[in-house]
């Protein structure tokens, strides 16, 4: 990798992606990491939006490519677009409303149609300030998570409560992903991941990692 960087200096660029029910939270989730912003007046996303942002994990500088968008099932025609070339995700429900996290099965039942067995997915249970409203347990998050092999965390994008975490840990686990896989199954096993139907050398090209995590058509 060395001496190549690309334009703003990164090593590795990985697509995230926000899944979720509407109204759980994750166009906040989204602008309270990448810009430490919160709008209690948000509107409901329309179409796709994405953001990005760069952090350091173990040494290497990693732009994180993350999409959102609307949970509507009126905009479900955007779903193969908007999981391609996806190495993470992040499927959120709001605690106060049970029905966000019933729905969440069937979240990553259409995630794990679209996306590379090895995607790594955490489960984010949101609004953890609502203590009042709480409708569904820690308890009963850990537990699906368990049930499901995901990542959990207990998030507010409100009061800035796990937020950077989650993102955080999502995106060191995708690190150490491909780099066990580089070292373990060597150019090949590595290139398998995070795209289905994608073949790339490592070996010749390192910076194809970007291309590869990148939205290509």
């Amino acid at each position: 990798m060395a001496g190549y960087k690309g334009e703003d200096e990164y090593d590795y660029l990985f697509k995230l992606v926000l899944i979720g029910d509407s109204g759980v939270g994750k166009s906040n989730l989204l602008s309270r990491f990448t810009k430490n912003e919160f709008n209690l007046e948000s509107k409901s996303t329309i179409g796709v939006e994405f953001a990005t942002k760069s952090l350091n994990v173990d040494g290497k500088t990693i732009k994180a490519q993350i999409w959102d968008t609307a949970g509507q099932e009126r905009y479900r025609a955007i779903t193969s677009a908007y999981y391609r070339g996806a190495v993470g995700a992040l499927l959120v429900y709001d605690v106060t409303r049970r029905s966000t996290y019933e729905n969440v099965v069937r979240w990553l039942n259409e995630l794990r149609g679209h996306t590379d067995p090895n995607i790594v997915v955490m489960l984010i249970a949101n609004k953890s300030d609502l203590r009042h409203l709480r409708a569904v347990s820690i308890e009963e998050g850990q537990e699906l998570a368990e049930r499901e092999s995901l990542y959990f965390m207990e998030t507010s994008a409100l009061e800035a409560i796990n937020v950077n975490n989650a993102f955080t840990e999502v995106l060191t686990e995708i690190h150490r992903v491909v780099s066990r896989k580089a070292v373990e199954g060597g150019d090949e096993a590595a290139s398998s991941f995070p795209s289905k139907g994608q073949t790339i050398n490592v070996k010749e090209d390192t910076s194809a990692w970007k291309k590869l995590a990148c939205c290509s058509s």
